[in-house]
């Protein structure tokens, strides 16, 4: 199948897993990425001998990045080591903090410390959860293109586990009574931009994962596993262009044909695979209108918050704080509703702090450390003019880190430091809105009703990412990857057997 050329736009995970998958089964595999290195928002930053994950920078089933790397005949142990966190994370509310473990035996006994009488709770969770998982785990690993699919038994297996009506937040309030104690297992709604209290009761999976998988941390951080994808991807054959970026994805009579890259350069392709931001390609990249989801359509959808970042070099240590902290707003619900449905800043953020230094010394020079901040803050359709509002904000989050976590005095440790914010996720990052966690999760917005693997609007154009089928998240993303490859290598089966 090297006659058959495939180009894959964006070198992100979801890329990069396609662009792996394909070449090794036969095709020949142009991957454009319009940065000097591969990875998008899974990619790292430089600030003067600091480095920092540029975005994600929790992975939990970490077994899905081995399946990819086993499907193409390789040992993932030949190309990235990891560490298992314990504690996973420790979360700081108005006057406590926990530190969750995915050991079992050990997180039933912390609850019973923290949260007397809730350790019951967390049996039942992990028990009803994990028959949850299994049920929903095929449907999260197949396409949803059309409407019959939901016929297919694995959807009505899958049905009753749905939680239809409950939102997250309800699904935990069935477990625990302690609100500290469902913030710890309801958080995680926020990976996918969303509130516990709006998100589908579905995504209780997301703490499960957790607690049944562990989190893991790579030596050099998540920004090893698109590297080494790369490096597969081009042992392979597979050519990578960097610096590349695409204009325009080529058609003729709603069929894509190639790429036209911005310096001019045409590469014709038999299939594209769209990696890109999604409801950026759909409104720029296309030469021809699109129908189903022309500009005007992609505007009315529900899109995620985006994120406030402060990546910052200190000439300090902190091994008494975890490797992942969050700080709590004392208000999270309020927090959240602000940042969602008012889309205003709150005066009260929640911020994620990225400590990993105390598992890595990789990423840093001796004695320093590489001190990644993230506040979750509303997309650019708030209006929020960032550039005269973002120093207040990060004084805002060092007041927040400073007063509620370990790190105490952090910004008079402060040697360099690099701010990002939802503007700049537009801008630099071709985010839509610079809604980082892309189209919301809602239920008219998942499997048939999101944006299908085989491109509905083009012919031969595939989609992977967080804006289409299974959703946003590394390991997700990871999978639509695969889901892409299969289909479009079963595609090619078929025609090869007429």
């Amino acid at each position: 199948m090297r006659d058959t050329h495939i180009a894959v736009i964006g070198a992100g995970p979801g890329g990069l897993t396609a662009a792996m998958l394909l070449q090794s089964q036969g095709f020949q595999v142009s991957l454009f990425e319009k940065d000097d290195k591969v990875g998008g928002r899974t990619s790292h930053v430089d600030v003067d001998g600091y480095r920092f994950d540029k975005g994600p920078t929790f992975l939990s089933m970490p077994h899905i990045v081995e399946e990819i790397f086993s499907a193409t005949g390789r040992d993932l142990a030949h190309y990235i080591s990891w560490n298992y966190l314990d504690p996973m994370y420790e979360l700081f509310f108005e006057n406590s903090s926990f530190r969750p473990t995915s050991n079992k035996q050990e997180m039933k006994r912390r609850i019973a410390a923290s949260f007397p009488g809730d350790e019951k709770g967390y049996d039942r969770f992990m028990h009803d959860l994990g028959k949850r998982w299994e049920a929903l785990l095929p449907v999260l690993k197949h396409e949803h293109g059309s409407l019959l699919d939901y016929m297919k038994p694995r959807t009505l297996k899958a049905l009753p586990h749905l939680a239809l009506g409950k939102s997250v937040y309800d699904v935990l309030s069935q477990y625990f009574s302690d609100e500290r104690l469902k913030l710890s297992f309801t958080f995680q709604s926020k990976y996918l931009g969303m509130s516990p209290w709006d998100c589908p009761g579905a995504f209780s999976i997301l703490s499960y994962m957790e607690h049944e998988y562990g989190i893991v941390h790579p030596t050099g951080g998540l920004n090893q596993i698109p590297k080494a994808m790369a490096k597969a991807f081009e042992e392979d054959g597979g050519r990578l262009y960097l610096n590349a970026p695409v204009r325009k994805i080529r058609t003729k009579r709603q069929q894509a044909a190639g790429v036209e890259l911005e310096n001019g350069e045409v590469f014709g392709a038999d299939e594209v695979v769209v990696n890109a931001d999604f409801a950026y390609a759909a409104t720029e990249l296309f030469d021809e209108p699109l129908n189903k989801w022309k500009k005007e359509k992609v505007a009315e959808k529900d899109f995620s918050c985006s994120a406030f970042m402060l990546y910052a070099g200190v000439d300090a240590t902190y091994p008494e704080a975890a490797h992942h902290s969050i700080v709590f707003s004392n208000d999270y619900k309020k927090n959240v509703e602000e940042m969602i449905h008012e889309k205003i800043v709150s005066d009260d953020p929640s911020i994620y702090i990225h400590n990993p230094a105390v598992t890595d010394k990789t990423l840093a020079p001796a004695g320093k450390s590489p001190i990644y901040m993230l506040a979750p803050v509303p997309n650019n359709q708030s209006g929020i003019d960032w550039e005269n509002n973002k120093e207040s904000f990060r004084d805002l989050v060092l007041d927040q880190v400073e007063s509620r976590s370990p790190f105490k005095g952090l910004r008079d440790h402060i040697e360099v430091e690099k701010i990002y914010t939802p503007t700049d996720w537009q801008i630099d990052s071709n985010v839509y809105e610079g809604a980082v966690f892309n189209l919301s999760h809602r239920l008219n917005q998942m499997m048939y009703f999101r944006p299908h693997n085989k491109f509905e609007d083009v012919r031969n154009c595939w989609l992977v990412g967080g804006g289409t089928h299974p959703g946003s998240g590394l390991p997700t993303i990871i999978v639509s990857g695969r889901i892409t490859a299969q289909a479009l290598t079963a595609k090619y089966a078929r025609e090869r057997a007429q």
